[in-house]
């Protein structure tokens, strides 16, 4: 087994300091961290909210499924993530460390549309490591499949009931429009019920608070960032690339891609180094 080694420091102009990996893990075992202090003062200001759609093995010949992580390497990752000593959270447990009120090394644990493969294939997972996730849900879509994207293959989305067993595990809900809409695009009028009805919506349904929204396709402007605070959620999440950092505005959350070809040593880099924070688009 190769062993990470993070004892190369640079610092930033604020004196924060920056890892640099010399080596690492290129296989599969857990990665090992020689120098583990300094990577906690490293990651102290910086929190990855991890970007999550499908977790399932893909049938073959199957096309444009960049965004479904395989079972094992899900597994792994979340296994990676509690060996490095990160808690992995829901938002609404992530939000007073985003706002600075607590501190630990945590990272958010999120999955985009509600897929009925998120519940049988990375609930079990999420559980044994002791971690929670934010589920951000198509009221219009419940028990259908993503139909939103015909290019895509079609996969069922969780019921009514699917959903009350998500929540009954105790992992958390938010929304992600009534019917999958860009919001960049819309003007108010439409923009408004996506936003604001499917939070009234999602609540009356389940009987739980929804806090938490999704911009699909990561789709945003001043108008819908505005509706999203009218709505009362207390954050909302964008397909912008980064951790998250100190006064980060908490209606326009970057998060950290997890795509098919995350890789170990890559989620390594992704979670501890500059990786992702240097692909934020200003």
């Amino acid at each position: 087994m190769e062993q990470i080694n993070v004892t190369e420091q640079t610092y930033s102009k604020q004196g924060r300091i920056l890892i640099k990996p010399r080596s690492v893990v290129k296989q599969n075992p857990i990665l090992l961290v020689s120098n583990p202090i300094a990577l906690r003062v490293s990651m102290r200001c910086h929190i990855p909210i991890l970007m999550y759609h499908q977790v399932r093995d893909l049938q073959e010949k199957e096309h444009l499924s960049s965004l479904s992580v395989p079972i094992k390497r899900f597994r792994f990752q979340m296994k990676f993530l509690k060996q490095m000593g990160y808690k992995g959270v829901s938002l609404t447990e992530l939000t007073p460390y985003l706002k600075g009120e607590k501190q630990g090394k945590v990272a958010g644990i999120t999955f985009d549309d509600g897929y009925l493969n998120n519940l049988t294939n990375a609930l079990p997972i999420l559980n044994k490591m002791d971690f929670s996730a934010t589920c951000y849900i198509v009221k219009d879509r419940i028990g259908k499949t993503n139909d939103w994207n015909p290019e895509l293959s079609q996969q069922a989305l969780m019921t009514q009931e699917q959903i009350q067993e998500w929540l009954g595990a105790g992992m958390e809900i938010g929304s992600h429009t009534l019917s999958h809409i860009n919001l960049k695009k819309a003007d108010k009028e439409t923009a408004r019920p996506e936003i604001i009805q499917s939070k009234t919506e999602l609540e009356q349904m389940f009987g739980v608070a929804v806090n938490h929204f999704c911009y699909p396709y990561g789709g945003f402007n001043e108008e819908s960032v505005a509706l999203a605070e009218e709505a009362g959620y207390l954050s909302a999440t964008t397909t912008q690339r980064s951790r998250c950092h100190t006064n980060e505005h908490m209606f326009k959350l970057p998060r950290v891609v997890v795509a098919r070809h995350t890789l170990p040593h890559l989620f390594w880099m992704k979670l501890a180094t500059r990786y992702e924070d240097k692909r934020r688009k200003s």
